[in-house]
């Protein structure tokens, strides 16, 4: 498990200090021998980014790296929301999510995404086969591989154990699988507005 820094923000969603995410996005992007957009940039990105920045700044790469970590925060965030305030199983977070989940399993078959394991993940076999996984979307997905944050387990928020880097295919294939399989279907009645109200099982 990566070591990650102090946990900031006393909202329902604990924030992780972008600084700290861009330093992890890094570090993880080399464990897991993926490149993702996050470290070697899009020209639009990196344009769009530095179109924001004082003349003397355009040339610290921090800047850049903490707008994307702000990025990743703001999206975790979003998406726990959602799926905490609405049924997981009538979402569609694509247009082609039918042919992403269907690769996914031809793929990996046996995945467990109710838990995901980071040892399968970063294995050679597995970082080979999600590169391969990732690149056939690469015209198909907006930010394909753009840095993203993922929850380890299904059941539970994001937090300091609970989280770890993957690119947005990853993402995408591993929470559309969850809310398709139905693992991600108790968080509306432990973590949102059907809070304490899940119904007893008969």
């Amino acid at each position: 498990m990566t070591s990650w820094p102090k946990w900031e923000g006393n909202s329902k969603f604990v924030y992780l200090n972008p600084r700290h995410i861009s330093a992890l996005f890094r570090r993880q992007c080399r464990k897991f021998g993926l490149h993702c957009a996050y470290c070697v940039g899009s020209a639009q990105e990196l344009q769009n980014v530095s179109s924001t920045l004082q003349a003397d700044n355009l040339g610290n790469s921090a800047d850049v790296e903490l707008q994307w970590a702000m990025k990743a925060s703001d999206h975790a965030e979003v998406y726990f929301n959602l799926i905490s305030s609405v049924d997981p199983a009538l979402l569609r977070l694509t247009p082609v999510d039918d042919e992403i989940y269907r690769k996914f399993r031809e793929t990996f078959p046996d995945m467990k995404v109710d838990q995901v394991d980071e040892e399968e993940l970063k294995s050679p076999e597995g970082k080979q086969k999600w590169r391969e996984f990732c690149e056939a979307f690469k015209d198909k997905v907006e930010d394909y591989n753009y840095g993203t944050l993922l929850r380890l387990r299904s059941d539970e928020d994001y937090t300091q154990e609970n989280s770890t880097f993957c690119v947005r295919v990853q993402f995408l294939a591993i929470e559309i699988a969850r809310n398709r399989e139905k693992h991600n279907d108790r968080l509306r009645y432990t973590h949102g507005k059907l809070k304490d109200t899940e119904p007893k099982a008969s």
